[in-house]
């Protein structure tokens, strides 16, 4: 036998744990572990993995922990209070009581008015993004008790092509708004949107001013509104309705702005100030009326309800 097929079959032995013995050349050493019962296998169909989902890790700390914990703890970081991007649906949970709320206006769905294509038809995007996220669109609205009063909830959904803001947004604030106005009910919309969608043109921007005209008849009525900015809020939600709220909070260390920072860096040619565009730095400069960690969110939201109602 080779030197070579001798280390194969030395190294073979030590790792199932059979005896070596000992040659003059060589004196006797222990297998690198010992199994007790021999000729033991698994099959590859038998073997246990851990599930996807299983554990999370923060992507400001990397603090790891069950993905069941950061759901008790509302989507917070225990270790250093990162607030974890969430859908509607989450919200929706921590906010209504018992979670028992009714959806409003889920039939909408959007068009590709224009044929538009890019990487990819819209039309085809569209039908991938409704199969993997079961979204309607971008936006989800209900309706149900904050701490026992009325509250219509306008959410948007990241997950849906980055939260843009596209016809079926737009209509469905609208629809809200009078559903409010008809129940005289304070609404609410929660941002978390990358900005208009593009794939639909002058139709996304038109609900700028679309959506301005019907929250204007909630102020007339004296209906509260209230904007929950949330990481990140951007683009025409920023240059419309997330800022025009009767009180206007937002989520720590949320990102909010019109433009990106890079997109301003590189057009300024300077240096951003520390924390340029987060919610603290909004909140010193006058643009939110303040900033509420999501887990005391609930209670802040009764508060202001009452102050309201009262």
């Amino acid at each position: 036998m080779s030197k070579p097929d001798k280390q194969l079959e030395e190294f073979e032995r030590r790792l199932t744990g059979e005896d070596l013995g000992s040659t003059e050349a060589e004196p006797e050493r222990g297998s690198w572990f010992k199994r007790k019962n021999k000729g033991i296998t698994t099959a590859t169909s038998e073997k246990r993995e851990t599930p996807d989902g299983l554990w999370v890790m923060c992507s400001s700390c990397k603090f790891t922990c069950t993905a069941i914990e950061l759901r008790e703890k509302l989507y917070v970081c225990p270790n250093c209070g990162y607030h974890h991007r969430i859908g509607s649906d989450e919200y929706f949970d921590i906010l209504f009581d018992e979670r028992e709320y009714t959806r409003l206006f889920d039939n909408i769905r959007s068009k590709d008015f224009l044929g538009f294509t890019d990487l990819k038809p819209y039309k085809k995007r569209l039908e991938e993004t409704w199969s993997k996220t079961d979204l309607k669109d971008s936006m989800s609205v209900a309706h149900g008790k904050v701490n026992g009063f009325d509250l219509v909830i306008a959410c948007m959904d990241f997950e849906f092509i980055g939260g843009s803001l596209g016809s079926v947004m737009g209509e469905k604030i609208c629809r809200a708004a009078d559903y409010s106005l008809e129940h005289r009910i304070p609404f609410m919309i929660i941002s978390k949107s990358g900005g208009a969608r593009m794939m639909e043109s002058a139709f996304s921007l038109m609900q700028l001013p679309k959506t301005l005209g019907r929250l204007s008849l909630l102020s007339d009525a004296g209906i509260p509104y209230i904007s929950l900015c949330t990481d990140p809020t951007f683009g025409g939600t920023t240059a419309s309705f997330s800022m025009l709220g009767d009180v206007i909070i937002a989520e720590p260390n949320a990102l909010i702005g019109f433009a990106g920072p890079r997109v301003i860096k590189e057009t300024i040619k300077k240096d951003l100030p520390k924390g340029f565009q987060r919610s603290e730095f909004l909140l010193d400069h006058g643009f939110l009326d303040f900033i509420v960690d999501r887990r005391e969110l609930k209670q802040k939201l009764g508060q202001l309800l009452d102050l309201f109602k009262h």
